[in-house]
C-alpha cells in the first residue's frame, strides 16, 4: 500500500494584502546577499585579498586553492558554479520532500538561516583564511539559492493569476529598495571607518556581518505572515518508506506531469539558455569593472546603486508591457536588449559609456527576472499541491544555467586573459534563448497534463482567472 491522502489543508486566501506584503518582505530580507555579497563590497574585498595574498596589483593573479593554482577572479566564478551545482543536485529532492511532508516554510527557514549565518561568518574572512572563506561563501550562496525556490513556490498559492506579474515585480522592487538601504549603511561605514576607529578591511567584514543580521532579521516578517505549514499531506500505509523515499516518489510524479506539458518544457529550455547570460553578467559585473576596466571603488559603488534604482522601474515597466503584449513577447524584447548589452560590453570603456551600459543592464535586470518568475507561475498546473516541486525544476534550470554560464565565462577569461571575450561569448546564450521563446509565441501558456489528478475545486474566493495567453 501507499500512503493515503488525508483531508486537504484549508485553501489559502489569494490576494490577501497581509500575506502578499509579508511575502514580498523576503525579497527585502534576502536581496542584501546578491547586492552586498555578490555585486559590490564582497567582490571588491575579494580582489583586495587576492592582491595581498599574491603580493601583486592584479586580482587575476593565481592563488593556491587546495593545491591548485587558480586565477583569483576565476576562483570566485568557480566557487559560484560549485554552489549552484550543489543546490541543483539537492533541490528537486528537497522540494519534493517539502511538498510530501507539508513543511515548505520549515525548509525556507533552514536555508535562510544557513545563508544568513554564512554571510555573518564572512566577518572572519582574511588573507590567511582564503580557502576556508571560499567554502563559507559557497555555503552562503547555497543558503540564498536554496531558500529562493521555496519562496518562489508561494507565488501561485497566494496570488490570483492576473496579479502574478505585478506581485512578482513588487517583490523584486522591495528587494532592490531594501538592499540599497543596507548598502548605503555599509558604504557609510566603509567610507568613514577611520572615524569609528576601525580599518578598511574590518569595515568590509562588518558589512558581511550586517548582511547576515539584516537577512535573518527581516525574514521574520514573511515567516510570521506566510501560511503555516499544514503538516504531512498523507498518512502512512504498510508500505510507507518514510520522508526520504516518499520525497523521491513525489518527485517522480511531478516529472511524469512535466513530460505531458510541452509548453512548460519549452519555457524551461528558453529560460535555461538566456538565464546563463543574465546571471553570469550579474555575478561578474563588479569583477569586470575592477579587474578589466580598473574602475575605482567609488565609481563601482555608484554604478551598483544606479543599477538597483533603474531596476525598480524596469520591473514595473515590463510588468505593464506584458499586460499589453503578453509575457513571452515582453521577455523576448528583454532578451534582445541583453544581446546588445553583450556587444556593448566588449567595447565599453571606463567613463560615460560604462554608466550608460549599466543603466540599460539595470532596466532589463529586474524585468527579466520578475517576468520569468511570473511566467513560470502561469505555466505550471493550476492549483497543483506540488508547487515547491514544480518550482524546483525552475530552480534547477536556473542553477545549472549559472553553473555553465559562470564556468564558461571563467574559462574563456582564463584562456584569453581578457573578460571582454567572455562577455561577448554570452550573446550565444541569449540568441538561443530568444529562439526558444519565439516557439511559445501565439500559444496559451498553461496546459493540464492528460493524466493529472483531478483536484477538488478551491473556494470561490481563491479561484484564479482564466489562463493568460502568450501572445
Amino acid at each position: 500500500m501507499t500512503p493515503t491522502a488525508t483531508a486537504a489543508a484549508p485553501a489559502v486566501e489569494k490576494d490577501n494584502k497581509r500575506i502578499t506584503t509579508g511575502w514580498t518582505f523576503y525579497d527585502w530580507a534576502n536581496s542584501v546577499y546578491p547586492l552586498v555579497i555578490t555585486s559590490s563590497i564582497f567582490p571588491i574585498y575579494w580582489s583586495s585579498v587576492v592582491k595581498e595574498v599574491t603580493k601583486t596589483d592584479s586580482g587575476k593573479s593565481p592563488v593556491d586553492f587546495l593545491g591548485f593554482q587558480v586565477p583569483g577572479s576565476s576562483l570566485l566564478t568557480y566557487a559560484i558554479s560549485a554552489s549552484f551545482l550543489l543546490i541543483a543536485i539537492i533541490s528537486p529532492f528537497l522540494t519534493s520532500l517539502a511538498d510530501f511532508s507539508g513543511r515548505k516554510k520549515l525548509f525556507l527557514q533552514v536555508f535562510c538561516y544557513l545563508g544568513a549565518a554564512s554571510c555573518a561568518g564572512l566577518y572572519f574572512f582574511e588573507p590567511s583564511t582564503l580557502t576556508a572563506s571560499t567554502f563559507v561563501f559557497i555555503a552562503a550562496t547555497v543558503g540564498f539559492s536554496g531558500s529562493i525556490v521555496f519562496y518562489n513556490s508561494y507565488l501561485p498559492e497566494i496570488s490570483s493569476e492576473e496579479k502574478f506579474d505585478s506581485l512578482s515585480a513588487r517583490g523584486f522592487s522591495m528587494g532592490y529598495v531594501g538592499s540599497v538601504i543596507l548598502l548605503i549603511i555599509c558604504l557609510v561605514i566603509n567610507q568613514f571607518h577611520d572615524k569609528i576607529g576601525i580599518g578598511g578591511a574590518k569595515a568590509a567584514q562588518l558589512s558581511f556581518l550586517l548582511t547576515g543580521i539584516w537577512w535573518a532579521g527581516f525574514a521574520q516578517i514573511p515567516f510570521f505572515t506566510l501560511p503555516a505549514d499544514p503538516g504531512r499531506t498523507a498518512t502512512a500505509g504498510p508500505d510507507d518508506k518514510g520522508w526520504l523515499l516518499n520525497g523521491f516518489h513525489e518527485l517522480g510524479k511531478v516529472w511524469q506531469q512535466l513530460e505531458q506539458l510541452p509548453n512548460l518544457k519549452k519555457f524551461l529550455l528558453a529560460y535555461f539558455t538566456y538565464n546563463m547570460g543574465v546571471q553570469t553578467v550579474m555575478y561578474v559585473a563588479t569583477l569586470f569593472g575592477t579587474d578589466e576596466l580598473h574602475l575605482p571603488e567609488q565609481a563601482l559603488i555608484i554604478t551598483i546603486l544606479l543599477l538597483q534604482v533603474v531596476a525598480i522601474a524596469g520591473a514595473y515597466l515590463f510588468a505593464k508591457l506584458s499586460e499589453r503584449i503578453g509575457n513571452t513577447r515582453a521577455l523576448s524584447w528583454s532578451v534582445v536588449i541583453w544581446m546588445f548589452i553583450c556587444i556593448a560590453g566588449y567595447f565599453v570603456q571606463a567613463g560615460w559609456s560604462f554608466y550608460a551600459l549599466a543603466s540599460v543592464i539595470g532596466l532589463t535586470m529586474g524585468a527579466i527576472q520578475s517576468l520569468s518568475r511570473s511566467t513560470y507561475s502561469k505555466i505550471i498546473p493550476e492549483n497543483t499541491p506540488n508547487t515547491a516541486a514544480f518550482f524546483s525544476f525552475f530552480d534547477v534550470t536556473e542553477k545549472l544555467s549559472i553553473v555553465i554560464g559562470t564556468a564558461v565565462y571563467g574559462a574563456i577569461a582564463q584562456l584569453t586573459g581578457s573578460m571582454r571575450y567572455s562577455i561577448l561569448a554570452l550573446i550565444v546564450f541569449f540568441a538561443l534563448g530568444l529562439v526558444f521563446l519565439l516557439r511559445l509565441r501565439g500559444k496559451k501558456l498553461r496546459e493540464e497534463p492528460a493524466s493529472a489528478t483531478t483536484l477538488p475545486p478551491p473556494p470561490a474566493s481563491s479561484v484564479a482567472g482564466p489562463p493568460l495567453a502568450a501572445r
